[in-house]
């Protein structure tokens, strides 16, 4: 049986340089210029990292170079994607965190410090939705646990990520067209994303001092498992890619320090679904 991934460290890689702009300094080492699309040297955390999104952000950061941590609740779905990393010669860490648990989020933040010391990105991606259901149909369990895995889980990650960055650094925010749009019969979700997205714009604004950035990423109809929940039969063929989207989060990690991207706003060419 596999060990269960609550730790980090389980495959490791000489991530290769994807463009010939490199400056050798005196003492042999390689700076990349992280403008040109290279983020060799750079450490990421991705929660919710095993599926959708979260994995493919994931993805896209490792094949730039970059060292990834992924957090999830399911250790193998976490197998899973330790293994196709591994699979395409690409370095992946993982640790089985509930990002609505206080405790496990610090003990997360805490590992990634004993083995990387700082961290450069935090992709906040793990969320969590509820099927259908008006307001007086909606129980309350539901939907404290969609604020605590889309709001609280949010929060504490971006305070336990804190002290860990510095100027340059980035923070991620994966929200939802929820946060500006209404959809009946979604008002955990939406009351989650929207609130999500006020802590977003005032952390960016505390953070700005620090010269760190903070962006929300608002995507519209994403081709993820999520959509078995209340939409089966939704048109897939007309949805965003992971894939696309993780390639627009990256292009913005890769921006020069002086420049801030607030929100990205990423859907369907065809519009609302």
């Amino acid at each position: 049986m596999a060990r269960s991934p609550d730790y980090l460290g389980i495959h490791r890689h000489k991530p290769a340089v994807r463009n010939d702009n490199i400056k050798r300094l005196s003492r042999g080492e390689i700076l990349v210029p992280t403008m040109n699309g290279n983020l060799t040297g750079k450490t990421a955390v991705v929660t919710g990292g095993s599926r959708g999104i979260g994995l493919g952000i994931a993805h896209e950061l490792a094949a730039s170079g970059c060292r990834v941590a992924i957090a999830g609740r399911d250790s193998r779905a976490l197998e899973a994607a330790i293994a196709q990393f591994k699979n395409e010669d690409l370095s992946l860490s993982a640790k089985r965190c509930d990002v609505s648990n206080s405790d496990q989020v610090n003990e997360l933040f805490q590992a990634v410090r004993e083995r990387f010391k700082s961290l450069d990105f935090l992709i906040n991606n793990a969320g969590a939705a509820h099927a259908l259901a008006n307001v007086d149909r909606l129980t309350p369990d539901e939907f404290r646990r969609v604020i605590d895995t889309n709001l609280v889980g949010t929060f504490l990650c971006c305070r336990a990520a804190i002290p860990l960055m510095s100027a340059g650094s980035v923070i991620v925010n994966n929200l939802s067209v929820a946060a500006h749009q209404t959809f009946a019969g979604m008002s955990g979700y939406n009351a989650s994303k929207a609130g999500a997205l006020a802590f977003t714009n005032t952390l960016r604004e505390e953070l700005r001092t620090q010269g760190i950035r903070v962006m929300a990423l608002i995507p519209g109809a994403v081709d993820t498992d999520i959509w078995q929940q209340f939409w089966p039969d939704a048109p897939r063929e007309k949805m965003v890619s992971t894939q696309d989207v993780a390639r627009a989060v990256v292009l913005t990690l890769t921006m020069p320090p002086n420049t801030s991207i607030d929100e990205i706003r990423i859907g369907p060419a065809s519009g609302t679904l």
